[in-house]
């Protein structure tokens, strides 16, 4: 009987992302069930409540059906939501990460969002362009930013083709900040978030990939924007790629010196920003040209309140 309801919690704790060794469980089972005596019942739920805790799982929030909610995207306002979508697959983004077989954006008509499947959950392929029902899939956010997470609980169904929002925001206006998390930074190998002094929020201490990005604010003189830069598009307005942002921060055992000289080639100058608004805050820059007014230092310094 142990071994039965231990197979019963590892399927469990693997549809909620965890792969827990079976023989663990069961040492747990049989420790409350056979030397302490506790219902069979209790010590399920013991041993479940213990994992999700200590593991910090997601319990599926499914309905009568047996299914998370369809919602739409502008819907999703927190993290650890059970959702469902309709949604086309507007982006795949390249990805050389074993533990993740796919990440890219989805739409629908009332905006876009991140989606992220790991390989260890054996899904298909979505492709660019399609529509897909989306079923069971969790939420989760980083700084504001909210993407989906499909499991080994996902259902992938093709769907009539989604209608999506014109999801492309024009600005022009100058860039008055490059934020703190700009320049060369290093990113989990399992989730992709940017590590904070070495680690990750989610998986601890980490050895790290080199990534780089800006975090910017555009101003066209009634709204100041924060915008966002990818490394291809760092690369595009800085003529800085991560080998020479490495470089450079080897040269000067500096790291901020990267940060430096984006700031130096960036701040005052004045850009025409083409990108989608994800989650409500950042413009993700898809494409950005130099215009030729620029505005001095001191009028950038007044505009962030700096003087």
């Amino acid at each position: 009987m142990v071994k039965d309801i231990a197979k019963e919690l590892r399927e469990k704790f693997s549809q909620m992302g965890a792969e827990v060794p079976l023989k663990e469980i069961e040492q747990k089972l049989d420790l409350l069930i056979n030397q302490y005596k506790v219902p069979e019942d209790e010590a399920k739920r013991t041993v479940m409540n213990q994992y999700v805790r200590d593991l910090k799982l997601q319990r599926p929030q499914t309905g009568g059906g047996g299914e998370a909610q369809l919602v739409k995207i502008k819907d999703i306002i927190k993290d650890g939501m059970w959702v469902s979508l309709k949604a086309k697959v507007l982006q795949v983004w390249e990805n050389d990460k074993p533990s993740i077989s796919q990440i890219g954006v989805l739409g629908d008509e009332t905006g876009t969002i991140k989606f992220v499947a790991f390989a260890k959950s054996d899904l298909p392929k979505l492709e660019e362009g399609k529509s897909y029902y989306l079923t069971n899939m969790v939420t989760d956010s980083w700084q504001s930013r909210f993407s989906v997470k499909l499991n080994k609980t996902t259902t992938i169904v093709p769907t009539e083709d989604v209608e999506v929002a014109d999801r492309d925001t024009v600005m022009t206006g100058a860039i008055v900040d490059v934020q703190q998390g700009s320049g060369l930074i290093k990113r989990c190998p399992e989730c992709n978030r940017p590590l904070t002094k070495g680690a990750c929020a989610d998986h601890g201490k980490q050895e790290g990939e080199y990534d780089l990005r800006v975090k910017a604010v555009l101003d066209d003189g009634k709204v100041a924007q924060d915008i966002i830069l990818n490394q291809e598009m760092t690369y595009r307005v800085t003529g800085i790629n991560v080998d020479m942002a490495k470089k450079m921060a080897m040269d000067a055992v500096d790291p901020g010196v990267v940060l430096d000289e984006i700031k130096r080639i960036m701040l005052g100058k004045y850009f025409t920003v083409k990108g989608p608004i994800m989650s409500g805050r950042y413009l993700l820059a898809k494409e950005m040209e130099r215009t030729v007014k620029d505005i001095t230092l001191d009028e950038v310094l007044k505009k962030v309140g700096a003087v």
